[in-house]
């Protein structure tokens, strides 16, 4: 079945043209629409932002299935000689140096494999949960595809998660069956819960047999290719993301096979700037909704090949030894990654292809952006999202930066800063990120949470989309970060947001990381805490309290007085979340009942 009706507006770029489609009709399919808005966008990105917010606009079908519509597509593009790339579609280098190359033939012809493996010997039907508990491996995408095409709802989990974690996540998504690496069973068999899966499979390199668990190899021994793919609806449940926690326990964000299906088109165009010719790698952890940001929707609608190279622990000096041998020219980590990266001697490596650096997750402070682009002479484009939307908020090409600030609205979305009776604030007023709804809808917006009408209820209003997140807009349009809603500090009458602390004590050469909450104080209610993490540690309480009293006379030069941290204690780590966010709550939890 064909699209029948796209009226299209076509721009003149630097090298070459992209197209803007929206869609007018639809029958059956979308599989047209991603490539043709995608497949020959300039490596330079969209040149207009204003004319983009204007013509980029995408209609969602009846009926959409990311395995059929993207991905079997493109590997027809590649029968027909239409994909014009000598680059893979997924590129995996093992630790020992040995590769993987597959074309989107390949994934097509192995995730029908798998998918006629889930349904005829595990007996997974369409709807049914799966967890999956895999790290960076082949085998990660092969079933994040093949559950998309059964129509089964997937969600991936951190190998990092412990037997507490299981115990909340097995009776609140309640799987059916779950995927899992021989590494972690045995954890997943300590997990004591009438929740856990009767259908438990492990995916092993060795022939070693585990009790209770079938083997995902063996299983999929003689499975034929031939398997005819759901005919999903857009609005159907697609994946279902734990959040981060870094506020609490975490909630179960809940997908449609189009919010991020398609959903990532801006992502990829906006964001990632990608094409087909495209080799992205990204750092982010299995079981977080970044890896489905930039390795999974992203990369595959636009026709990119993900890149991925075995690292059981993250290695400054091996990261940069990767980017310098392959030809990877998209490169996307998490603050925490870039953080620990320009520590390193980064004037040392010759990066030969790299020419795009994205970053998301949490917002990096200006200090860390300025030290990669003096050591790499890359800028790092920010953007700014949640497990519950896409790519909201971005550094885009097109636009001029400014350190520290997250940039601008995606074209797909208009985001407002609300009060709390969600009157819409004017330039300079600090509020709610918001994303308000166009003819009824938000583009790329999750579901719901899963199983709790009254937290979607609360986020999810009438007109707006609440993410908690405070910041403020300039007078050209610029969000600046403050911070979570918990997080803010009230000292004195003075609301304290604790980015732009922890920004200012980031200048200083000595501290590594730092973490900023409020404090019980009797004087002023509270006052502004900073846990810092050093290179190296004072050796004398006199040294000590010359650092302290530095880093206080630092921040108070950096930023408003009223702000610096009355209270500085330097730790060796901060406590974070398996997705490596840093959780203030705890930090403040212990200062308030200590």
């Amino acid at each position: 079945m064909k699209l029948r009706a796209i009226s299209c507006v076509f721009y003149r770029l630097k090298n070459g043209y992209f197209v803007s489609g929206k869609i007018l009709c639809f029958n059956r399919s979308f599989s047209k629409l991603p490539f043709r808005c995608l497949s020959s966008v300039s490596r330079s990105g969209f040149n207009d932002y204003y004319k983009e917010r204007l013509s980029f606009n995408v209609e969602i079908p009846e009926k959409f299935n990311f395995a059929s519509d993207v991905i079997d597509v493109w590997a027809r593009k590649e029968r027909e000689g239409e994909r014009k790339t000598t680059v893979p579609a997924f590129w995996f280098v093992f630790e020992n140096g040995k590769e993987i190359k597959w074309d989107f033939q390949t994934i097509e012809y192995e995730t029908k494999r798998v998918a006629n493996m889930l349904q005829e010997k595990l007996g997974i039907k369409r709807g049914d949960n799966v967890m999956v508990m895999l790290p960076k491996i082949p085998e990660f995408w092969l079933v994040n595809v093949a559950a998309i095409r059964i129509g089964a709802v997937l969600s991936p989990a951190s190998m990092m998660l412990t037997v507490k974690d299981l115990s909340y996540r097995f009776p609140s998504f309640k799987p059916t069956c779950i995927i899992a690496h021989d590494s972690v069973v045995d954890l997943i068999d300590q997990v004591s819960s009438p929740f856990t899966p009767k259908t438990k499979v492990i995916v092993s390199g060795s022939e070693k047999r585990k009790d209770g668990w079938l083997d995902f190899h063996r299983l999929q021994k003689n499975v034929s290719a031939n398997h005819k793919c759901a005919e999903t609806r857009s609005d159907e449940s697609m994946m279902v993301f734990f959040t981060s926690g870094t506020t609490g326990l975490p909630k179960m964000a809940e997908h449609s096979h189009a919010s991020y299906g398609l959903g990532h088109l801006s992502t990829a165009r906006h964001w990632h700037d990608l094409t087909s010719d495209c080799i992205l790698w990204n750092l982010s952890d299995t079981g977080w909704a970044k890896t489905a940001y930039s390795t999974l929707f992203s990369p595959w609608l636009s026709g990119s090949c993900v890149f991925i190279h075995e690292m059981p622990r993250f290695s400054t000096s091996l990261t940069l030894q990767i980017l310098a041998k392959y030809p990877i020219d998209t490169f996307c980590a998490p603050p925490t990654a870039f953080r620990e990266l320009v520590q390193e001697n980064l004037k040392a490596y010759k990066f030969p292809k790299l020419e795009h650096c994205v970053g998301g997750g949490e917002a990096l402070n200006p200090e860390v952006l300025k030290s990669w682009e003096d050591g790499t002479g890359l800028k790092i484009y920010e953007g700014y999202g949640q497990t519950e939307m896409v790519i909201a908020i971005g550094t885009f090409r097109c636009i001029e930066h400014k350190p520290g600030s997250l940039g601008k609205p995606a074209p797909t979305l208009d985001v407002v800063i609300l009060d709390e009776n969600e009157n819409e604030l004017g330039p300079g007023i600090t509020g709610e990120i918001a994303l308000k709804k166009r003819n009824g809808k938000i583009f790329g917006l999750f579901l719901g949470y899963k199983d709790d009408p009254e937290k979607t209820k609360k986020a999810l209003t009438e007109n707006y989309f609440h993410t908690g997140d405070l910041a403020y807009y300039d007078d050209d349009g610029y969000f600046w970060f403050v911070g979570r809603n918990d997080d803010i500090i009230n000292s004195a009458g003075y609301r304290i947001g604790p980015f732009e602390v922890e920004s200012a004590i980031m200048e200083h050469p000595d501290v590594v990381e730092v973490a900023v909450t409020s404090s019980p104080d009797k004087k002023r209610g509270e006052v502004v805490k900073a846990f810092v993490v050093l290179k190296d540690y004072p050796e004398s309480e006199e040294l000590k309290s010359e650092l302290i009293k530095e880093l206080q006379e630092h921040t108070k030069r950096t930023t408003a007085p009223y702000k610096y941290p009355r209270k500085v204690e330097f730790v060796k780590e901060l406590p974070k979340t398996v997705s490596g966010k840093i959780k203030r709550f705890e930090l403040k939890e212990k200062e308030w009942k200590s």
